[in-house]
């Protein structure tokens, strides 16, 4: 279980007792070292300035707070202390909106685990969020003796909320450039509130001119020092000073928390104080949905500890009692809002707040599983203080996305057929207010997105062209040829022809009016939206996010998929969105009749070959011949509009090349077609001639024998091999992953020489990966490597292309590791089980023991100890555990 809201809570040094002039003293110098910061700065950079200034170590900044005459530290309303920015006290600032940290979370024993490739894209999508860039520290050595060890003296990163990357500090001199007048400041400051996770820099001209009608003065995007005291810069690919992100100052965000509905849980005054429902920290988590009363108001209880499983015990421990000491405890005159316990069955005592009475019977709503009840009013039992420890379990929560759609008659019958009884897998995209969700249905091979197909119940069926076996269809435009060659082809219909009309007003309103309101500032899966395609506007709908800044689209009239920039969205116009959802994607997915689509790769000729025949040509004609379950088509298709021999069709053209064969070895293709994506934005980057004289990236710096990092735990086999990736450096992978899916999306995949041992770069679950070749298979599958996660992948060889010299500047993350403190040897599985479920896919502390060097950057392989320090009382040393645990079976055996 990946749980970063636990690096919350780690700890910091413990302090030394000091006298009140030594106070006095680092007071009066804190106080001088933020009058050079008046904007603001990390609370956890203050020692570090402060060693600068001063050249002593600061032992007290976890005190700034209760320094109130000398500074202001913003709360963000956690225990989090280096996550907060501190101000001079002359200059207080507002408290700011913040987003918290989110993580995946293991699913519920219902749902089903989800496939390598979704666990994949959520940890990259939670990465981009909560990782912070590289934070520096003194860090003494451990002392791997003792499994009760003091609190170790150092932080692990911080991890800002509301801005997932520390900010530049501004300069103590003031720039000798003209600087922004106030105006465009604010303007500035709204356009980057609204864009809460960061906005590249290179995108922000055409967004202020869209969202204010005037220009963004490009002065200030070649000297970004200019924005210094309006917002945060970070770079998070040194090497290229061009690609900044900007990130609003927390002091800026003044945005208003939308308000919860009503609960139904009534007030009473003579009722105990009850704690309230703490939301999980986790980005994705598992839940039971209870009621659907609309889409904004879906009634649900969160899956696992602390929650359903806490609430299980509670209710067997009520069981018990209500069934023996408190059989007594009848309520003989309930009062409308008081907390009872209700026997709702032999076997069943609940939690409940009384709504009604009668004379007979009583209305009761169950608290923790958000439905009403009439039972007898013999059934009202006292509900004793020991059961009310635990907060009320049935919540409210809104799916995004549906908010014009709440009380549809149609949505909430698809919604209360796909949800209500069931466990489902839920992402919460907004926390203010009532959390705004996304759910998912993980039982099938394919996780369903709810919302997609609440949105899909809105389409009006009439308006698709009806498809019928044997018949032939004319002016048929192919609008995409995928790799498995399956095409998507636009019929006439009426609902081409209304989508045309509608898009057309949608085009003016964007010429005619500001789009300030228009843009997509929290994307999220199953979001249609609009974006770019050939200079116009289409209708997309979000399937994939890849951290903060990039995303997956699909143009649901092309059935063409697009990677872009979040920046690059916008919403649809109110105005036309109700009547533009009603009208079905006008693409259709078809197969060549005879050409064997079963699904798997083309050959990159023969898929090259359609492309240039039938890829946005003149209209063609097709004959359906068959349409299978998933309703994909199966056609012969035929150049021009007239009749033709089916000999003369595309399908056999294609077959009779010389090229055309099931099992194609490798040869050097160097003829090239269009882009397979629109180009839905420029492209940072233009790839090199191909060269062997590529250099590798640098190899990773690694702290001196003794000394300590922060680890994540990418993968663990055993302890005799895992694979550590940097902490520090986590966010750059994310930013440089997101940057080769907008960079490898828009290319031509050609085929290449592809040889052992060289490096090359890997699509594997949606996502690109550097990788080293370990093996090329003469049925056309290559194994290897990924050099930054330290996973074995065997992949079809048409997925690699080769590593541009841009992208081999970050030093490849993973490093192989063995745990130190214990005897190598063969593992058997329940040893290496205990050791995975302690560290995979976990934020730890390392200690280096040792270095061993190779020929190669992936060929070096450290020895660590590794420290779980996210509990309270102590720190856990994970070789301790594994000795523990082999010394238990030699005992047993």
């Amino acid at each position: 279980e990946l749980d970063w809201h636990l690096l919350l809570n780690t700890r910091i040094a413990q302090q030394k007792p000091v006298n009140s002039a030594d106070v006095e003293v680092v007071q009066g110098r804190v106080k001088q070292l933020l009058q050079k910061y008046c904007s603001g700065v990390w609370l956890s950079k203050i020692p570090q300035l402060y060693r600068i200034m001063f050249q002593e170590e600061l032992h007290m900044h976890k005190e700034l707070e209760t320094w109130t005459h000398i500074c202001t530290v913003e709360k963000p309303g956690s225990n989090n202390i280096v996550d907060r920015l501190v101000y001079p006290v002359l200059e207080p600032v507002p408290k700011p909106s913040t987003v918290p940290a989110v993580a995946p979370c293991k699913q519920s024993p219902n749902a089903k685990q989800p496939t390598p490739a979704q666990q994949t894209t959520r940890i990259l999508r939670t990465l981009a969020i909560n990782i912070p860039p590289s934070a520096q520290k003194s860090q003494p050595p451990l002392s791997p003796t003792s499994p009760n060890s003091t609190k170790l003296d150092f932080n692990l990163p911080e991890t800002p909320k509301a801005h997932p990357h520390s900010p530049i500090t501004p300069p103590s001199t003031p720039p000798s450039h003209q600087p922004l007048t106030p105006e465009i400041k604010q303007k500035l400051r709204q356009l980057l509130n609204k864009y809460s996770q960061g906005l590249w820099a290179h995108a922000l001209p055409q967004l202020f001119q869209e969202a204010f009608g005037c220009v963004f003065p490009q002065n200030v995007l070649e000297d970004l020092t200019l924005l210094a005291d309006t917002c945060m810069v970070e770079y998070p690919m040194p090497d290229n000073r061009k690609r900044a992100i900007l990130y609003a100052l927390p002091c800026q965000v003044q945005t208003q928390p939308r308000p919860r509905p009503p609960p139904l849980v009534l007030p009473y005054t003579g009722n105990p104080r009850v704690p309230p429902l703490i939301i999980p920290t986790t980005e994705f988590l598992s839940v039971l949905v209870m009621e659907v009363c609309s889409t904004d108001n879906i009634v649900l209880r969160f899956v696992g500890e602390g929650y359903s499983k806490a609430l299980e015990v509670l209710e067997e421990a009520m069981l018990q009692f209500y069934n023996t000491v408190g059989a007594g405890l009848c309520l003989l005159s309930p009062k409308i809002g008081q907390l009872v316990a209700v026997a709702i069955e032999d076997d069943a005592v609940l939690r409940a707040q009384v709504h009604l009475v009668t004379e007979d019977t009583v209305k009761v709503y169950c608290v923790d599983h958000g439905f009403f009840e009439v039972v007898s009013r013999k059934k009202i039992l006292q509900l004793r203080d020991q059961f009310l420890t635990l907060p009320f379990q049935a919540t409210t929560c809104q799916l995004a996305g549906l908010e014009p759609f709440s009380t549809d008659r149609v949505v909430l019958k698809t919604l209360e057929s796909l949800a209500i009884g069931r466990t489902l897998l839920v992402e919460i995209v907004e926390r203010e207010g009532t959390p705004v969700i996304v759910l998912y249905d993980t039982s099938e091979n394919e996780d369903v997105n709810v919302i997609a197909v609440c949105l899909k119940a809105l389409q009006d069926k009439s308006m698709e062209n009806p498809l019928q076996v044997n018949s032939v269809y004319t002016n048929v435009c192919v609008t995409n040829v995928c790799f498995d060659g399956s095409i998507y082809c636009q019929l006439p219909s009426r609902g081409q022809a209304k989508l045309k009309d509608i898009m057309d007003k949608i085009e003016a309103h964007f010429i005619s009016q500001l789009t300030w309101e228009l843009l997509v500032s929290k994307p999220f899966c199953g979001k249609v939206c609009l974006a770019k395609y050939k200079g116009k506007w289409a209708r997309a709908e979000i399937i994939n996010l890849h951290g903060s800044q990039v995303l997956d689209i699909l143009f649901l009239d092309l059935g063409l998929p697009a990677s872009l920039e979040v920046s690059e969205l916008r919403e649809i116009p109110p105005i036309y969105l109700k009547e533009l959802i009603t009208i079905p994607p006008q693409a259709i997915k078809c197969i060549l009749e005879e050409l064997n689509a079963d699904g798997s790769v083309w050959p990159p000729e023969a898929v090259l070959w359609l492309r240039e025949t039938v890829l946005n040509k003149v209209p063609s004609c097709m004959k359906i011949v068959k349409l299978d379950e998933t309703r994909t088509v199966h056609i012969y298709l035929l150049t021009g509009n007239g009749a033709q021999d089916l000999q003369s069709s595309v399908n056999r053209q294609l077959a009779s090349c010389p090229f055309w064969q099931r099992d194609i070895h490798f040869s050097k293709i160097t003829r090239v077609s269009k882009p397979i994506l629109p180009e839905a934005g420029d492209s940072p980057y233009t790839a090199p001639a191909q060269s062997n004289a590529l250099t590798l990236p640098p190899k990773l710096d690694l702290p001196v024998v003794g000394q300590n990092m922060d680890v994540f735990v990418s993968v663990a086999c055993h302890p005799g091999h895992f694979v550590l990736q940097p902490w520090q450096d986590l966010y750059k992978l994310v930013v440089l992953m997101g940057e080769m899916i907008l960079f490898y999306n828009k290319q031509e995949v050609t085929q290449i020489n592809i040889q052992k041992n060289n490096v090359y770069v890997a699509k594997i679950d949606n996502n690109w990966h550097r990788v080293l070749v370990k093996g090329v298979l003469t049925n056309g599958l290559v194994s290897v490597y990924e050099l930054d996660y330290g996973k074995y992948e065997l992949i079809n060889y048409s997925q690699l292309q080769p590593l541009i010299d841009e992208f081999r500047q970050l030093p490849f993350q993973g490093i192989s590791a063995q745990l130190a403190g214990v005897k190598q040897g063969v593992w058997a599985e329940e040893s290496s089980m205990v050791f995975r479920n302690h560290v995979e896919k976990k934020p730890l502390v390392a200690q280096i023991e040792s270095v061993e060097e190779g020929d190669w950057p992936w060929e070096r392989k450290i020895s660590v100890y590794l420290v779980d320090t996210t509990q309270e009382d102590n720190d856990i040393w994970i070789h301790n555990i594994v000795v523990e645990f082999l010394d238990e079976i030699n005992r047993a055996a």
